[in-house]
């Protein structure tokens, strides 16, 4: 196993629902540890540069205006394989199809509203951890 960062973003509409604590103390209670987190409203340039691999796709612009709707929370989190792990506990994509109990199933209303973003990648997770925060931020 390994000692890995993943970034998480809490978006606008489980911001909206009052679930940063839940969300957050799902991430804490599976084992990983928080070791930055920030709340911020997206800029159009942040929320059209982080999603960008996205922009021949035709959901990138309905997506856009979602992560501006409202405040975000992003974090980074910590720990053997976080990337994964927290891949399992944020649920499919899809909140119908997201197993019982992940944070998706819990508080996600679609596809596009759905509660949490997760890096899918080591290096994805290296690269938007870096696209929000500095090295000097994250407190291991």
């Amino acid at each position: 196993m390994a000692l890995e960062h993943t970034l998480s973003i809490i978006k606008p509409d489980a911001v909206a629902k009052r679930a940063i604590g839940e969300i957050l103390a799902t991430f804490e209670q599976a084992g990983l540890s928080v070791v930055a987190t920030k709340m911020k409203r997206l800029t159009r340039a942040e929320a059209e540069a982080f999603y960008a691999v996205h922009a021949d796709r035709p959901f990138y612009a309905p997506l856009v205006e979602f992560m501006l709707s409202g405040p975000v929370v992003i974090s980074v989190l910590a720990g053997e394989n976080a990337v994964m792990h927290h891949r399992q506990l944020m649920g499919a994509t899809d909140p119908t199809a997201a197993a019982p109990g992940t944070i998706r199933a819990r508080f996600a209303s679609n596809t596009r509203e759905n509660a949490v973003h997760g890096s899918d990648s080591v290096e994805n997770a290296q690269n938007e951890i870096a696209f929000f925060f500095a090295q000097t931020e994250l407190c291991h």
